[in-house]
């Protein structure tokens, strides 16, 4: 892609030479390992020094950045650019719809339009879940989940029982929504008696947990993940 239409995708303003607008961009990289034909981005200042040394064809920096003798894509948030300049160049997977042989989804289940279900994908009864949803390979759904639209599971992503999630939610690899928490009382005889963990665990809409995190049920009540939240590899709510 041109660096002008590259530009012009990303709404950034191009501050280039005369002919630099025609330079063919093919990806992306860090500021350090950029070489020709690539576009890096700045967005932190202590790296400001990259500018004079880096190969990349372009950068993509603040509106007040100094000028460089690299053609410039200039905006108010580069690191947000740079991110719409990978989407650009890396397209995520596409899943078709169906239902591979292997799944098992229980009669009870209703599943949107345009669903794609992965192998050994198991949904167990009374579940809900939203159009245009993808559940990859070896996701387990527990009875009475309700799901919404644009659903996304990773491999061995588990939602457990009852619980709630809104749309666009993205669950990576090992993700598990509403696992017993860790509630224990002594009972007379000093032995560890489980408490029963009765409340689900709720998420609001375009909210992703990262691999492995992990959101527990309640004990009672409910246990919320607000809307448009973010949860890291290995975190424990």
């Amino acid at each position: 892609m041109k660096l002008s239409q590259l530009a012009s995708a990303l709404g950034a303003h191009l501050e280039a030479g005369n002919d630099d607008g025609d330079i063919e961009i093919t990806g992306v990289a860090g500021i350090e390992e950029a070489a020709s034909g690539q576009l890096t981005f700045l967005s932190n200042p202590k790296y400001a020094g990259a500018v004079k040394t880096t190969r990349a064809s372009a950068i993509i920096v603040s509106e007040d950045f100094p000028p460089a003798p690299t053609p410039l894509l200039r905006g108010k948030n580069p690191y947000l650019l740079f991110a719409r300049a990978l989407e650009v160049f890396h397209k995520a997977p596409a899943y078709a719809a169906g239902v591979h042989p292997t799944a098992v989804i229980h009669p009870s289940a209703r599943i949107g339009a345009n669903a794609s279900i992965g192998a050994y994908v198991v949904v167990a009864e009374n579940v809900e879940i939203g159009d245009d949803s993808t559940l990859l390979p070896h996701v387990v759904i527990y009875p009475g989940a309700r799901i919404g639209r644009k659903f996304l599971a990773h491999a061995h992503a588990v939602v457990r029982e009852d619980c709630h999630l809104g749309d666009n939610v993205i669950l990576q690899n090992g993700a598990i929504v509403g696992a017993d928490g860790f509630g224990f009382a002594k009972d007379e005889h000093a032995k560890w008696h489980k408490i029963v963990q009765s409340g689900p665990a709720i998420l609001g809409d375009e909210v992703e947990l990262q691999a492995n995190a992990c959101v527990d049920r309640a004990s009672i009540g409910e246990t919320h993940i607000g809307g448009v939240s973010k949860i890291d590899n290995l975190v424990q709510v």
